[in-house]
């Protein structure tokens, strides 16, 4: 709302609120990745190592079928009770989640039950960043100055960036000092322990921070209509699919080459570096964190440019870059893996991947009213990375396999990045860059 007054020292609170908390719950996702293979082998013991692996990465996706559930009720909580509370709650959650994955004993002390508790864990974590990512945006671009939120929107996948960054520098201190004996004994345990303060930290973080003026202003407006008692969170479900289908539509197929992009470069790269092309875990890692670090540097100029220049000004560009540059790198690399390919890979991709991580954000909020704005946004985004990100891992491990090729998840980034622009196209507005709608 162009009328609201957030003090500096407020919007500093906010965006801490939402940056690190979004970063430790991310972090905790980042780091079962980096671990999957070691994870594969002290959980899912197999017949041979390809089918742990597969057993750790179904695991993995598995915390991603919870998502749209917990993006739905944490969202539909936070468009009714306030965002302030709803993250609140998920900050717990992930917390009880990661504490379970860093103390769990290995399928060799407890048998069938360490991979059930690890499922389990998974469940929780999945259900809490459901309603995460939406909801700390939703906050975030409440506070913000309407000419300058998707500058600020853009921090949220900073966060994101910054836990995979965080992730992939703790993976590479262990791996480089650590015998693979100390590794498999605790050393992969250390992450998820940090990420126990997941709880306590980010609880008091957010704490602090006051309630959306936006949301305030809008509940406020309800009561003067009379309409506090009213409205139903089933009607609120039901118009956004009937008020906002383009918006809908067009959001998801925006989260789609924005999740392909990270769980097959940031998640999957990575394992297919170490697995399949036999480089050393500790390179891989080091090339993982200069590629995020380019993420996190990056993201807030796109939203910079997203506000002065328009949406899809950002996005088109971006993801044709993004496109073209993904194929080629990776094909060099894979042609000819050493530390010097993954590095220059990992670097331009995450270079060109920021200029639509960065407007995502504020596009996925934007579109839609105060009233379903967190609902809506959790909608498309965890359906998006349900679908094309969750499974990604173990889709394109078992493609690579199947089809003998190499190449084989290039051409799943390929698909995403149609997708991508079909959505950009479909956003509404000549120049997609939308005012803020409160009604």
């Amino acid at each position: 709302m162009s009328d609201m007054q957030v003090s500096p020292r407020m919007m500093r609170r906010v965006v801490a609120a939402s940056v690190i908390g979004n970063a430790l719950e991310w972090f905790d996702f980042a780091i079962f990745g980096l671990f999957a293979v070691v994870i594969s082998r002290l959980f899912f013991p197999a017949h041979s190592d390809f089918a742990s692996l597969l057993l750790a990465l179904a695991t993995f996706g598995v915390g991603f079928a919870m998502r749209p559930l917990g993006g739905v009720i944490l969202g539909l909580y936070g468009d009714r009770v306030g965002r302030k509370k709803a993250l609140s709650l998920t900050i717990v959650l992930m917390a009880i989640g990661t504490g379970m994955m860093g103390v769990l004993p290995t399928y060799q002390a407890i048998g069938i039950a360490a991979p059930l508790l690890m499922v389990l864990a998974r469940l929780i974590q999945g259900f809490s960043t459901g309603g995460e990512f939406s909801g700390a945006t939703t906050m975030l671009i409440e506070f913000a100055p309407e000419h300058r939120r998707g500058f600020y929107g853009s921090f949220q996948m900073c966060s994101q960036a910054l836990a995979f960054s965080c992730g992939a520098l703790a993976a590479y201190l262990l791996t480089a000092h650590l015998t693979p004996q100390a590794l498999d004994a605790w050393g992969w345990r250390i992450p998820f322990l940090f990420g126990i303060l997941v709880g306590p930290v980010g609880w008091v973080i957010r704490a602090r921070v006051d309630e959306s003026p936006e949301f305030v202003a809008y509940l406020r407006e309800k009561a003067e209509k009379k309409h506090a008692g009213r409205d139903s969170i089933k009607s609120s479900f039901v118009s956004l699919f009937r008020d906002y289908p383009r918006e809908m539509l067009a959001t998801l197929c925006i989260c789609v080459v924005g999740t392909v992009s990270a769980y097959v470069f940031v998640f999957f790269m990575p394992i297919f570096a170490k697995r399949q092309l036999g480089m050393p875990i500790a390179d891989v890692n080091l090339a993982t964190f200069v590629g995020t670090a380019v993420l996190l540097v990056c993201c807030p100029l796109a939203g910079h440019l997203s506000d002065r220049y328009g949406r899809k000004a950002v996005y088109l560009p971006g993801m044709i870059a993004y496109g073209i540059a993904g194929y080629f790198l990776f094909r060099h690399f894979v042609q000819s893996p050493s530390f010097e390919s993954l590095l220059l890979a990992q670097v331009l991709i995450s270079f060109f991947m920021s200029f639509f991580w960065g407007p995502t954000p504020i596009t996925l909020t934007e579109v839609f009213p105060v009233g379903v704005r967190s609902t809506g946004a959790s909608i498309t985004y965890n359906v998006g990375v349900l679908v094309f990100g969750g499974l990604a891992p173990l889709f394109n491990t078992w493609l690579v396999k199947a089809t003998g090729s190499n190449m084989a998840p290039i051409y799943y980034v390929m698909v995403s990045v149609v997708i991508g622009l079909i959505g950009a196209l479909l956003l509404p507005g000549a120049a997609a860059r939308l005012r803020p709608r409160t009604a």
